[in-house]
């Protein structure tokens, strides 16, 4: 045989296939491509039985091409309004903010595809035969997730494409590269939050009416949020939003790990209705709360043996952010300095002022100072940890960092005027945080973990009584440790911290 005819046959066409995809592609990589094969089947018949349904592609093509349409049109409006008064800024702020919303609306309006991927299968028993077919539970959900993920997007860049097309003819306006590519990774993010959220509320729910409900937990966020992302764009601080599009992808990143853990074929199909059994959830707390104690020296017991090793690698978390959160503000102090003269420090000789006998409502060397600041810190724990549960903890540790990053843009301020930081950390930090510091620690450890239970698989227990437990497993850190640290930390706070800072500042 010749040899070009060798080359061309199909024994060494596989052959080097086969050489080649073998060992280009690492052997646990390979066993994931693998894996995903018949997840993409599903993703296909998904696709193809979509795009099938004129009643959904239908909606969907008019309100894409439509909504760009009456964005150009405002675009125009607004910059010509604008330039007969000398205030083009508005107008030149408003198109890249438009560009944004038109790349999240048609994710907005093909989110009733992932909200009905298994309830509204289930509903029209369609369910049954896909849920006994040899896939694995990871790659059944998998297949329906990049299904129903296709049209979202599909229609973003469609809009987009539009947007940009109309924007230019009518005012020669061309985004920046970096602009663009921002823009378009916020749609990817956007389209795969919204879209994983939608899909762990379908296959967690019994109705499609129950979905659909749920899905304002999803677009009410995702509204705010791009309300700040707006303000980002008038403000053309582009460079913010590469935080955005990072937070985003952990928190979609989440929830994708929330479905397939919690994602069962024999729940899904066995679960018909669901009831609101307030007894049973307060059963579980308090038997989680409680323990298996019988008095409190063996409850505080069993919360530092059980509790606290529960959140060890949570505590190294938090330790993490709260360094992190310090040494961002020490940054930000050589950015945004104060004017020459603001801070005088001629001012703290001879004992304490009249004018800074309080900060705002704080009254120093009273019990309603006390009371204020451990009425506050608490608040903002139960304020943290409402925001952790529903960002798995991504947001709750933000509000953890917040006071030390306050800390390190004070310490790097001061040392601008000759106040040595080990100095300001040692005198108005020190004598109140040798309890407040561990008592952040721990709540913010405790939050972690309860953010971190949605996405995590419990063995032998549903989602939600998992949660409980969790919620129980916070709660006994709340009582037992964070909220009396948290009361020792104002009385020193109110009664010796200012005496501390006031004596060290004035023999400077």
């Amino acid at each position: 045989m010749p040899v070009c005819r060798w080359f061309a046959c199909k024994k060494f066409r596989a052959a080097w296939s086969k050489f080649t995809c073998k060992r280009s592609i690492p052997p646990r990589r390979w066993i994931m491509l693998n894996n995903l094969r018949p997840a993409l089947i599903i993703t296909r018949r998904e696709i193809r039985d979509q795009f099938r349904d004129w009643r959904i592609i239908a909606p969907i093509a008019v309100l894409t091409l439509f909504f760009p349409g009456l964005m150009n049109f405002v675009a125009q409006q607004v910059v010509d309004f604008m330039a007969r008064y000398q205030a083009t800024l508005i107008g030149e702020r408003l198109v890249p903010f438009l560009l944004m919303v038109v790349g999240f609306f048609p994710i907005s309006v093909s989110l009733v595809i992932a909200l009905e991927s298994f309830v509204g299968e289930k509903e029209r028993r369609s369910l049954e035969p896909l849920l006994s077919s040899p896939l694995t539970d990871f790659q059944l959900y998998i297949g329906k997730l990049l299904a129903v993920l296709v049209p979202p997007l599909m229609a973003s860049f469609l809009g987009i494409s539009v947007y940009l097309i109309g924007v230019y003819r009518q005012l020669g306006w061309q985004p920046e590269p970096i602009l663009l590519t921002q823009i378009i990774l916020l749609a990817i993010v956007q389209a795969l939050l919204m879209v994983s959220g939608a899909v762990v509320i379908s296959s967690q729910t019994t109705s499609t009416r129950a979905a659909n409900l749920l899905a304002s937990f999803i677009i009410v966020p995702m509204a705010l949020l791009l309300i700040s992302e707006s303000f980002l764009m008038f403000w053309a601080d582009f460079s913010i939003l590469w935080w955005y599009i990072l937070g985003q992808a952990i928190i979609a990143g989440l929830l994708i790990r929330t479905g397939i853990a919690h994602f069962n074929r024999e729940e899904l199909l066995g679960r018909e209705l669901d009831t609101l059994d307030l007894r049973w959830g307060w059963r579980v707390f308090v038997t989680a709360f409680k323990g298996e104690s019988h008095s409190l020296i063996g409850w505080y017991r069993e919360v530092f043996s059980s509790s606290l090793k529960r959140i060890r690698l949570p505590l190294v978390l938090a330790a993490l952010l709260i360094a992190t959160g310090f040494l961002i503000g020490m940054n930000l102090s050589k950015v945004y300095t104060l004017p020459v003269g603001t801070l005088n420090l001629d001012q703290l000789q001879g004992g304490i002022p009249t004018e800074v006998s309080g900060v705002g409502t704080i009254r120093f060397f009273s019990a309603g100072g006390v009371f204020t600041v451990w009425a506050h810190n608490i608040e903002t724990i139960l304020l943290a940890t409402f925001f952790g549960l529903i960002s798995f903890g991504v947001l709750g540790s933000l509000l953890i960092m917040l006071p030390f990053l306050v800390i390190g843009y004070l310490t790097g301020i001061l040392t601008t005027v000759g106040v040595p930081a080990g100095l300001f950390v040692a005198a108005a930090v020190l004598p109140h945080g040798v309890m407040e510091i561990p008592a952040i620690l721990l709540a913010g450890a405790a939050i972690l973990k309860l953010g971190a239970t949605l996405a995590a698989p419990a063995p032998g227990y549903t989602i939600s009584e998992a949660l409980l437990r969790s919620l129980a497993d916070w709660a006994r850190i709340m009582v037992a440790l964070v909220i009396p640290l948290f009361l020792g930390a104002a009385v020193l706070e109110i009664f010796l911290t200012p005496q501390v800072v006031l004596y060290l500042f004035a023999n400077l």
